[in-house]
């Protein structure tokens, strides 16, 4: 007889049941989830935006001065003044494993000259702190598969204390019938959710709370892999200037870009995975796309009452078919006040610089080296 899914949670091991509890996980989520896969068919429709869509206009769409112009001065002026004051903190999000460069810590991945990811960041972070006078809040957010070497990695480089860690969530892979996944070594399949958990996962912590209480203003989130998006009083001034709860930056596409995409939907210009475009859309009706760099309020996250939106997607696991359901961050576009700025993406200039494995590193490596120069991390 098939147990239910709410016998499956009960037999949970107690080593995993504290795992699984630490990282925010939720039985009533769970059951929830499980109970929706009784219509696959609906669950996965649940994934594409239902009504009218339509492009942003360009003039939605806000480009960053010249910074040497008298704009640009007077935004670079208004940011640095913020970070000065202490407004900022910068959160990194660090709980990728680099499978496409063989499974490893990506932040301990070496971008070049024996440093690593990491170190690039904590170098930065170093050099806008001299700048301000005063530290700037840097905030990582790992994963379970991450956690540990990261923890390790801060000790050993005798890492300030203003650089805390905090985990991202946990979930259950399930079969395609509702049922807890179990892999072949007889574990129930554990994965981490995505970075949509990086609110409930801050709020574990007392890192915002204590933030907004000594004056905090502005969160600024990224990739940390993404050296191009980085500390620059030009765009938090750009943010501060928009009065808006949260702006992303976004950049012009390139051949072959896909992935989330400012569009008008639901009353809202929110950012949307360009999988929940309804048919008949095209994405590439869209010239720029997001760079996962989001500047956000402090007290517009402290405040912020938003649902839990997880999207079902399939996954191979073993060689067998499992569902997971994901969360993206960028859907704080769809319960904030929301802006866009296009920011360069080439030269020393750039602010996306990803790297996905071996060989994108190896042809971005020069220009990972220009814009690390230039931003005070070598």
């Amino acid at each position: 007889m098939t147990k239910s899914i709410e016998a499956e949670l009960a037999a949970l091991s107690p080593k995993l049941r504290e795992r699984l509890s630490a990282a925010g996980f939720r039985d009533d989520r769970l059951i929830s989830l499980s109970r929706a896969l009784a219509d696959k068919a609906a669950l996965f429709a649940k994934n594409k935006l239902s009504g009218e869509v339509i492009p942003p206009r360009d003039e939605e769409l806000a480009t960053l001065p010249a910074r040497d112009s008298e704009e640009g001065r007077r935004l670079v002026e208004l940011g640095q003044g913020a970070i000065d004051r202490g407004e900022l903190a910068f959160c990194v999000l660090a709980g990728g494993m680099a499978t496409r460069m063989g499974g490893v810590v990506k932040a301990l991945v070496e971008a070049f000259d024996q440093k690593t990811f990491l170190d690039l960041r904590l170098a930065e972070n170093k050099s806008a702190g001299a700048r301000a006078k005063s530290p700037v809040p840097l905030w990582l957010m790992t994963s379970e598969a991450t956690d540990k070497a990261i923890r390790e990695a801060l000790a050993a480089r005798s890492a300030p204390s203003h650089v805390e860690v905090f985990m991202q969530d946990l979930g259950l892979r399930l079969t395609p019938e509702g049922s807890i996944f179990i892999e072949d070594d007889g574990d129930p399949s554990v994965y981490a959710t995505g970075h949509g958990d990086f609110l409930d996962a801050l709020r574990r912590t007392s890192l915002l709370d204590q933030f907004v209480a000594r004056g905090g203003k502005t969160v600024w989130v990224a990739n940390l892999d993404n050296l191009g998006a980085s500390i620059d009083p030009l765009v938090l001034g750009c943010f501060l200037d928009s009065k808006k709860e949260v702006m992303v930056e976004v950049c012009e596409k390139a051949k072959g870009d896909r992935g989330g995409i400012p569009v008008r939907a639901q009353g809202k210009l929110q950012v949307v995975e360009e999988y929940r475009l309804p048919d008949g859309f095209s994405g590439d009706s869209v010239r720029v796309f997001n760079t996962n760099t989001f500047l956000v309020s402090a007290n517009a996250l402290a405040k912020l009452d938003m649902p839990s939106s997880y999207y079902a997607v399939e996954k191979k696991v073993e060689g067998r078919v499992a569902i997971q359901f994901e969360r993206l961050l960028q859907e704080l576009t769809a319960f904030l006040d929301a802006g866009y700025v296009i920011v360069p993406r080439e030269g020393s200039a750039s602010r996306f610089l990803p790297v996905k494995d071996h060989d994108e590193l190896a042809r971005r490596r020069d220009e990972i080296h220009e814009v690390a120069r230039a931003r005070g991390m070598v």
